[in-house]
C-alpha cells in the first residue's frame, strides 16, 4: 500500500502526522511524496481558523479529483459535523490522532504501533509532544473542544523518545497545545484518563509569579549537575514541570539544542528562564508567547484570565534584558468581537514597545462551538481585514529591523531543509539562512554568519 501524508496546522499536528506515518511504515506500508502514486491518502486537519479548514476541505476535493481516497484525522475531524465526511472519496474521518484508529481505517485489522516517535522524515529537527489538549477556555479556540484537557506525558517517556530521535536530529522542539501548563493536570500519575473528563487540579493560578529555584545545577558547562535518579524530575511542590522537563532532557541528551514552541509568557517560570540565560547551547533563545490583544478589556472578553497587557509586559522586558540575542513571536487576534479602535491602538503600542521579532496574525474568524461566536459586537469584515493588515505591517517591520541588527553576527544554527541547491539553516533565534550546499559542511549543526 502506498501512503501519502499532508498536514495543516501546528507542530502538534505535525507531530501527530509524524507518528502516524511511522505507524504505517512499521506496517510495511510505503510512504509517497507525491499524491498522484498513493492507493490511500491521510490529511491531517486543524481547526484553528476557517481559513485553514477552508484549505483543508478544498485539499480533499483535489485529492478527490486525482481518484485519491483520503482518510482525514485531527483537530477538525474532531468537530466534524457530517460535512467533511460528506467530501468526495473520503473513506474515514477520524477524530484526534490515535495511529491505531487510522490504521483500521484504511484496513489494518490488528497492528502494533510502536509509542515511540523514532525519527522525523528529512528533517534535522524534530519535534516532542510534550502533552495534549488545555484546561483554559478562550472563547475564540475550539482546540481545547477537539483535543479535550492536558495530558502530559511522564519524563522517562519523554527522555526515552528524546533519545531516540537524537540519533538523527540536531533540535528538538518541545510541542503541545499548552505546554506551560505540563505536569500541573495529575496526567502524569493518571496516564490513562480520557479527553473531556475534568479533574479539580487544586493547583495555583497559572498566573501566578513564578517562585525561587535554588535547586543546585552548574551551568560551566550548560548541564544540571546529576541528581539521585528522579529527583530532577519534580519541582518542590512535587509536581513535574515545564522546567523540570527541560532540566532532564538536558541531562540525558547534551548534544541536542532543545526549543520550546508556543509557551505562555507568563509560564516562564524561573529554571525556564535560567536555562535560556545560562545554558544557550542547550535551550534555544527563542520564545513565541500568544499575545492575541494589548487590551485588558479584549482579553478578558477572550477568557484569557491568566495575565494581562501589563503583567505580559513586565515578564518579556525582564527576559530580554538578560538574553542578549533573543528571538520573540507572538500569536495576535484581529478584529476581536467588541474591539473598538481605542483596544486595537492598544494593541499596536503593546507590539510597538516590546522587542518582536516576528508576529502571527490572525484575523478573528468563528470557530463552531467556541462562544466568541455568541458575543455582540461582531465586526465588519471589512475592519478586521484592515487592522490586520496593519499589524501584519508592523511585525514586518519589526522583523527587518532585527535582521538588520543580528546581519553580519554570528550564530548557531541547524539545518532544517534543502531546496533549489541551497540549505535551510535555523538559528538559535529563529532566524532562517540559506547557504549553497556547495559551501555545507555536511554537518546538521554548526555556527553561521546571518546573512
Amino acid at each position: 500500500m502506498n501512503v501519502y501524508f499532508h498536514t495543516f496546522g501546528c507542530k502538534a499536528n505535525q507531530y501527530d502526522t509524524e507518528l502516524v506515518r511511522q505507524a504505517f511504515a512499521d506496517q510495511g506500508a510505503v510512504v509517497v511524496d507525491d499524491p498522484a502514486g498513493a492507493d490511500v491518502a491521510v490529511v491531517n486537519s486543524c481547526t484553528v481558523t476557517h481559513e485553514s479548514e477552508v484549505k483543508m476541505r478544498g485539499f480533499v476535493r483535489r485529492l478527490a479529483r486525482a481518484g485519491v481516497e483520503t482518510v482525514v484525522m485531527g483537530c477538525a475531524a474532531a468537530l466534524d459535523d457530517g460535512r467533511i465526511a460528506a467530501l468526495p472519496s473520503v473513506r474515514a474521518v477520524v477524530g484526534g490522532a490515535d495511529p491505531l484508529r487510522v490504521l483500521r481505517a484504511v484496513g489494518f485489522q490488528s497492528p502494533r504501533v510502536d509509542p515511540v516517535l523514532r525519527h522525523f522524515r528529512a528533517n534535522a529537527r524534530a519535534w516532542l509532544k510534550i502533552q495534549d489538549g488545555c484546561d483554559e477556555h478562550c472563547t475564540f479556540c475550539a482546540t481545547t473542544i477537539a483535543r479535550g484537557v492536558n495530558r502530559s506525558r511522564p519524563i522517562p517517556e519523554l527522555v526515552a523518545e528524546a533519545k531516540a530521535l537524537a540519533e538523527h536530529h540536531a533540535e528538538i522542539v518541545l510541542t503541545g497545545i499548552h505546554i506551560g501548563t505540563y505536569g500541573k493536570d495529575g496526567g502524569l500519575t493518571d496516564p490513562g484518563r480520557e479527553p473531556g473528563v475534568k479533574k479539580d487540579r487544586g493547583l495555583s493560578h497559572p498566573g501566578r509569579e513564578p517562585g525561587v529555584d535554588d535547586r543546585a545545577t552548574s551551568f560551566a558547562s550548560g548541564v544540571p549537575r546529576a541528581r539521585a535518579r528522579g529527583q530532577y524530575w519534580a519541582s518542590a511542590r512535587g509536581q513535574s514541570t515545564l522546567g523540570a522537563l527541560l532540566e532532564a532532557l538536558i541531562t540525558a541528551v547534551p548534544e541536542v539544542r532543545f526549543r520550546l514552541s508556543s509557551i505562555e509568557a507568563t509560564e516562564v517560570d524561573d529554571t525556564i528562564a535560567r536555562l535560556l540565560i545560562e545554558a544557550p547551547r542547550h535551550v534555544a533563545a527563542h520564545l513565541h508567547a500568544p499575545l492575541q490583544s494589548g487590551s485588558n478589556r479584549v482579553l478578558k472578553r477572550m477568557g484569557r484570565h491568566w495575565y494581562t497587557a501589563e503583567s505580559y509586559r513586565a515578564r518579556i522586558d525582564w527576559l530580554a534584558e538578560r538574553v542578549s540575542v533573543l528571538g520573540l513571536g507572538a500569536d495576535v487576534i484581529a478584529g476581536f468581537p467588541g474591539e473598538s479602535a481605542a483596544d486595537h491602538e492598544a494593541t499596536v503600542g503593546l507590539i510597538e514597545a516590546l522587542p518582536f521579532t516576528y508576529l502571527h496574525v490572525f484575523p478573528f474568524s468563528v470557530r463552531p462551538g467556541a462562544p466568541a461566536a455568541k458575543l455582540q459586537a461582531q465586526l465588519f469584515p471589512g475592519a478586521v481585514k484592515d487592522r490586520a493588515r496593519e499589524l501584519r505591517e508592523l511585525g514586518d517591520t519589526k522583523q527587518r529591523a532585527y535582521r538588520a541588527r543580528r546581519t553580519g553576527q554570528r550564530a548557531d544554527g541547524v539545518v532544517s531543509g534543502r531546496r533549489e541547491g541551497k540549505v535551510e539553516v535555523v538559528t538559535e533565534d529563529y532566524l532562517s539562512v540559506y547557504l549553497p550546499i556547495a559551501d555545507w559542511s555536511g554537518h546538521p549543526r554548526f555556527e553561521v554568519t546571518v546573512l
